[in-house]
């Protein structure tokens, strides 16, 4: 694939959103906390507090609706008055954030499930060719748990998750899906079609990639946004709910 010096996405084509909406394996919430919070973490006036904040919030949300795919395991307990059914979350699973940004989503599932193992892989996408170079892999030796969350806020040209869940599959994970916070259709295309039997759980899907292969209308670097490493970010000033 022909990527242009200094602007990788210039000439590439790209799937529409109409296009891949309707694929089974892409889930986009349609909850309105949901489309709250993106709208907080779009905001450029947004400080990187708030947006931390508004990330685990979010973050939150869509690991419920992840979460419904899990399979419940009846149970017995005990009330203070008599012995009733109950369910339990029957299968292992483990959260796997792409360093650094998918960090920012790590305490929205700690929040509804505080003794998760987390597995970290460390990805970064080279700006010339946009194509993942993996730094940091510390899974154990075999595969401790039978699901995986692959968590990533930003699923622009896809490669980064392609590595990670491909990854994932060679330790052993036998079951994977992915959570975002905004994908392109881009990278969704080049999930399903990497990996078919990955489910993908976002809160919005955006129109495409612009020539430097940054997701509009987007929300901006999330992991600038996330530690404050860029110089033009705003002041931590603008608090919002």
């Amino acid at each position: 694939m022909f990527m242009h010096a200094g602007k990788p996405m210039r000439g590439q084509p790209q799937p529409t959103r109409a296009v891949v909406a309707g694929l089974p394996q892409l889930q986009v919430s349609r909850h309105p906390v949901v489309a709250h919070k993106l709208t907080i973490l779009r905001d450029m006036t947004t400080d990187s507090a708030t947006f931390r904040h508004a990330m685990t919030d979010l973050t939150v949300c869509l690991a419920y609706e992840a979460l419904a795919e899990m399979r419940p395991t009846p149970t017995r307990v005990q009330t203070p008055l008599e012995e009733t059914d109950g369910t339990m979350l029957g299968e292992r699973f483990a959260i796997v954030p792409i360093l650094r940004a998918g960090l920012g989503m790590v305490d929205g599932f700690l929040t509804l499930f505080p003794s998760l193992q987390v597995w970290h892989i460390g990805l970064y996408r080279d700006e010339a060719s946009l194509q993942p170079v993996t730094y940091y892999n510390r899974l154990p030796g075999l595969a401790t748990v039978d699901t995986c969350f692959v968590l990533d806020p930003m699923l622009a040209t896809g490669g980064s998750a392609v590595t990670a869940i491909a990854i994932l599959k060679e330790w052993g994970a036998r079951s994977i899906s992915y959570v975002g916070i905004i994908a392109a259709p881009y990278g969704v295309q080049r999930l399903v079609d990497a990996h078919p039997d990955v489910s993908i759980h976002v809160a919005a899907l955006d129109r495409a990639l612009n020539e430097d292969g940054y997701i509009v209308p987007g929300l901006g670097d999330a992991g600038d946004r996330l530690y404050r490493t860029s110089g033009d970010l705003p002041p931590a000033a603008n608090h919002r709910e």
